[in-house]
């Protein structure tokens, strides 16, 4: 497994308070912070309310929430800076990548920084018809799959099951959506298949409440080939026991799937390293307060933070981890090589920005081949091609 796949490993989090305790700081934390967040009906959105009646509680902190209902309005604020933190979702690591919608002229590579992750009972798959008999992703093939236009999240996803199970989208009938709920319409009215999504949300409810009814792929936590596929489309999946989700899905009824975390709470690297420092202590010295006031809010407990994930942390945070006794050599290691990656990244760009093609289609193609050089140079993962 390569370097970058390795990722997926969710290290062990022993609590060593002990002595290092004594020498802790205090949160200071401003009047005031601005975030963005999902859409105000998801749960990304009532978390954030949640951790921001504990700070306004417990620290005299007043937390304003912008709501933003797609990648553009939750990253543009934090872009530009007018936000201190996003709540986002998987769009903050093809920031940090520069790939995707962040290949182009107006975005590029963005100095993105990790304070801490939600991680709960729900999974991230691909939803498929219960008639199909679809046991694992590799029972895919051939079947009509949803192709979202304009979500490269959506569809990333559907890729990498894809690539579990030894596929790619020219083993399956793409069918093209104009949005994520009309593509499960159209599994319900027959037009479709299969469609990526989290396992709770009310489409895939309603489709398990259909008359085609529901069913998940189960991947195999020891197929270690399929599990390194999957990590060369997609290294940000985990694999994951769900225990929610649509069609029965419960802890007496788990699935074998796999997971990123959601939200994912970033910052730039700007951030100042003592507000870093303390939000990660407040979130987890008054997870009691919170982890109960919304849906996944539970998924913020120290247990549930993987330490070698795909963002570089904000040195306030690894200030925080190696406090209570936690961080290792291992850990720094990853850590180095992320900053590494993301600084040959940046480079990449300034170098190329200057005389970039003024065509978009042109642009993009040029700056991927640009990335692309600079990261083999390095010898490191291209993962976006």
């Amino acid at each position: 497994m390569n370097r970058f796949a390795k990722s997926l490993a969710v290290v062990s989090l022993p609590l060593l308070f002990g002595a290092s305790a004594s020498l802790a700081s205090e949160v200071e934390l401003p009047s005031t912070m601005a975030w963005t967040a999902y859409g105000t009906n998801s749960s990304g959105y009532a978390q954030v309310v949640a951790i921001g009646n504990m700070l306004q509680s417990q620290y005299g902190t007043a937390v304003r929430i912008l709501p933003g209902d797609n990648d553009v309005s939750r990253m543009t604020p934090l872009k530009t800076g007018r936000v201190d933190l996003c709540a986002c979702g998987i769009a903050s690591y093809y920031g940090a990548e520069g790939v995707l919608m962040f290949a182009d002229r107006d975005w590029g590579p963005q100095p993105i920084r990790l304070i801490t992750t939600s991680k709960a009972s729900f999974g991230l798959s691909i939803a498929v018809a219960g008639d199909m008999n679809v046991e694992t992703p590799a029972d895919l093939r051939g079947m009509r799959v949803a192709y979202i236009r304009g979500d490269d999240a959506l569809n990333k996803g559907t890729e990498a099951y894809l690539a579990f199970g030894g596929l790619t989208w020219d083993d399956v009938e793409r069918v093209d959506f104009p949005g994520y709920a009309r593509s499960f319409d159209g599994i319900i009215a027959g037009n479709a298949d299969a469609a990526f999504t989290t396992s709770v949300t009310p489409p895939a409810q309603q489709l398990a409440s259909s008359s085609r009814g529901i069913s998940w792929p189960v991947l195999d936590p020891d197929d270690s080939e399929g599990w390194e596929r999957m990590a060369t489309v997609a290294p940000y999946f985990q694999p994951h026991l769900v225990t929610a989700g649509a069609g029965g899905v419960s802890a007496d009824n788990p699935v074998h799937s796999a997971s990123y975390p959601y939200p994912i709470v970033i910052g730039n690297s700007s951030l100042d390293e003592t507000v870093a420092y303390s939000l990660i202590k407040a979130m987890q010295e008054q997870y009691d307060y919170y982890k109960d006031s919304a849906p996944g809010a539970n998924g913020y407990a120290l247990e549930n933070q993987d330490l070698s994930w795909v963002i570089p942390f904000h040195e306030g945070v690894i200030r925080y981890y190696e406090e209570i006794g936690i961080w290792n050599d291992e850990l720094q290691a990853h850590q180095d090589y992320l900053v590494h990656r993301q600084d040959l990244i940046l480079e990449a760009w300034d170098n190329f920005i200057d005389s970039a093609p003024s065509d978009d289609d042109a642009f993009t193609q040029a700056w991927m081949q640009a990335r692309a050089a600079a990261l083999n140079s390095a010898g490191m993962d291209l993962v976006f091609e």
